[in-house]
């Protein structure tokens, strides 16, 4: 049986580049939107890994209100003029608008607006399609492997009074690597001096999974309440993932004030297995326990956005290789290492094993809490809210 193709939402394929900008590779993308590593190379291979510049509607052009309007003028048997007056426009524009959309008796606003979209979406030429000379010159230098950066500042001088010789540098690269214009043959790559099919973040790596310099719309920690820094209430959380062996592992989970822990099986480390489990463990609790949650820069929690839209919990993000600003999740890590120290296989314990380390933990005195236990300090806290 054969696959139906995979179609992407433009909101999916906003993501796809944001991702790939920040060093993501193909396979670590594909398991955020849940889609193969071949279908993100194929998105990203047509612009040449460049994201697409956002089309938008000019200001001054007729909106698709402003036609409704002209429909309704034209059925009343209102004059040009008239009409222009109604909506403060050039009696031409609108002329022009009824002219080119089959007259007053078969104007339709909604087929003018889609027809405005169609044409606005023909691009114009690029300085290396309107001026040969410049294109070829572009070309032999290509050849003689000069960076873009290059035949850029060396166009400036040689042609200083011709400016229609002048072309920036991140022209000549989207004209190598944004296949759908057409404008240099992709094959004019394999003279640059990283011979690749597609532009790459400087944050890219092709090792696997290896997290992410910037997380999409991630809210820093340092824009975090001082009410969550000094831990003087219940609910804010310091979230991590423990790895074991044979790609196995689990997400922990502590209280900044009681050091409560808990530990959440996981059936695998990608956003929306980890997104499942948060909310499942969330869920749970009492709203009042679930006020914030810190994390790292870890790609497993890319979806951030979505555990807070649904559970209401706002997510912040420590630094990039600052493990210290997660101080009692580390910690905690820590002690969790005692049960399943590095290179233990975590998929065989079940969830009732993890609680029951999790209890073992919460019910250990704590020198911080003044030897009093996590336990302690949640069973104090509801005995007040009671």
């Amino acid at each position: 049986m054969k696959r139906s193709k995979r179609t992407f939402t433009p909101e999916e394929k906003n993501l796809i580049f944001d991702l790939w900008k920040q060093g993501a590779g193909f396979s670590d993308i594909g398991r955020i939107i849940e889609a193969a590593p071949g279908s993100i190379f194929t998105v990203l291979r047509e612009s040449g890994g460049i994201k697409p510049k956002a089309i938008s509607r000019n200001s001054t052009h007729l909106t698709l209100e402003e036609r409704e309007e002209i429909r309704v003028a034209l059925s009343a048997k209102m004059s040009i003029r008239a009409i222009a007056r109604l909506l403060k426009r050039s009696p031409s524009t609108i002329s022009r608008e009824v002219a080119r959309n089959r007259g007053r008796r078969y104007y339709k606003a909604v087929d003018a607006d889609n027809r405005a979209k169609r044409m606005a979406k023909r691009p114009k030429l690029s300085k290396l399609e309107n001026f040969p000379n410049l294109k070829q010159l572009v070309l032999k230098k290509l050849e003689l492997k000069w960076s873009p950066e290059q035949i850029s500042g060396w166009l400036k001088i040689e042609f200083s009074r011709q400016k229609y010789m002048h072309v920036f540098h991140e022209s000549i690269y989207k004209a190598l690597y944004v296949r759908a214009r057409k404008i240099i043959h992709h094959s004019f790559t394999q003279h640059l001096r990283r011979k690749r099919p597609m532009r790459h973040s400087r944050f890219h790596a092709r090792s696997g999974d290896r997290g992410f310099i910037n997380i999409i719309n991630g809210v820093s920690i340092h824009e975090r309440s001082k009410n969550i820094d000094n831990r003087k209430s219940l609910g804010h959380w310091e979230g991590d993932l423990v790895s074991g062996s044979g790609n196995s592992h689990i997400a922990t989970l502590v209280d900044r004030k009681s050091r409560f822990t808990i530990i959440v099986k996981l059936a695998g480390k990608d956003a929306q297995c980890v997104l499942q489990a948060l909310l499942t463990t969330f869920k749970s609790m009492p709203e009042q326990y679930r006020k914030s949650l810190t994390w790292d820069r870890g790609m497993e929690l890319a979806k951030h956005a979505e555990l807070t839209k649904i559970i209401g919990i706002p997510v912040y993000f420590c630094d990039p290789q600052c493990p210290g600003q997660r101080g009692t999740n580390e910690n905690t890590n820590g002690l969790i290492r005692q049960y399943f120290p590095k290179k233990t296989d975590l998929s065989p314990h079940s969830q009732e094993k993890l609680n029951e380390v999790a209890t073992q933990l919460n019910e250990r005195p704590r020198k911080t809490l003044k030897f009093k236990t996590p336990s302690h300090m949640i069973e104090k806290s509801v005995a007040m809210i009671t």
